[in-house]
C-alpha cells in the first residue's frame, strides 16, 4: 500500500475525519479524548456494516487487530488500515514489530506507551483535541494534531 489514505469516522455524536499518509501512524491523547472510540467505530462497523450506526469511508478497507490470536488476524488482512488500540499486550513485543517489516498494510496504533522498537516517523504522531464545530448540533468533532509539528530539510 502506498499513498495517503483519509479516513472519516462518524456516528450521530461523533465525527473523525483525518489523513494516514505512512505505514505507520501514531495516535496519542489524554484519556477520554476519543482514542478508543474512534477504534470501537470501527470495529462494530466492520461487524455490523450499516446497522452498526457507524459511517466509515476509506479508499481502503479499515480493520481493527485484537489482542486474542492477532498473528492470526494479521496474516489474513491485506491492503488495508489497521487500527490497534492501547493495551494489546503485544504492542510491545518484538515479534509484532517483525511483522511489520514488509507487510502491504498501514498501521493506526492509539497508544501514551512508548515503542520504540517501531520505525514511526515523528512526523506522524498525532494528538486528539475535541473541537466545537459541531457544538449546535451537539455532535463532538474529534480534531488530530501533529504533536511535535512539520519539520522541513530546507534551510
Amino acid at each position: 500500500m502506498k499513498g495517503s489514505h483519509r479516513v472519516i469516522v462518524e456516528s450521530k455524536k461523533v465525527k473523525y475525519d483525518f489523513v494516514v499518509r505512512r505505514n505507520i501512524t501514531i495516535l496519542t491523547g489524554d484519556s477520554a479524548t476519543g482514542k478508543t472510540t474512534l477504534i470501537d467505530y470501527i470495529r462494530e462497523f466492520h461487524r455490523y456494516g450499516q446497522e452498526s450506526g457507524v459511517f466509515v469511508s476509506c479508499d481502503c478497507p479499515c480493520r481493527t487487530l485484537d489482542d486474542e490470536d492477532w498473528e492470526h488476524q494479521l496474516d489474513g488482512i491485506s491492503g488495508s488500515l489497521i487500527f490497534i488500540d492501547e493495551g494489546n499486550r503485544y504492542l510491545t513485543s518484538k515479534r509484532f514489530a517483525e511483522k511489520l517489516q514488509g507487510n502491504d498494510n498501514y498501521f493506526v496504533i492509539a497508544t501514551r506507551e512508548r515503542l520504540p522498537m517501531l520505525p514511526y516517523s515523528i512526523e506522524e504522531i498525532y494528538g486528539f483535541r475535541t473541537s466545537g464545530k459541531f457544538q449546535q448540533q451537539k455532535k463532538i468533532y474529534n480534531e488530530l494534531y501533529h504533536l511535535y509539528g512539520v519539520f522541513s530539510t530546507e534551510e
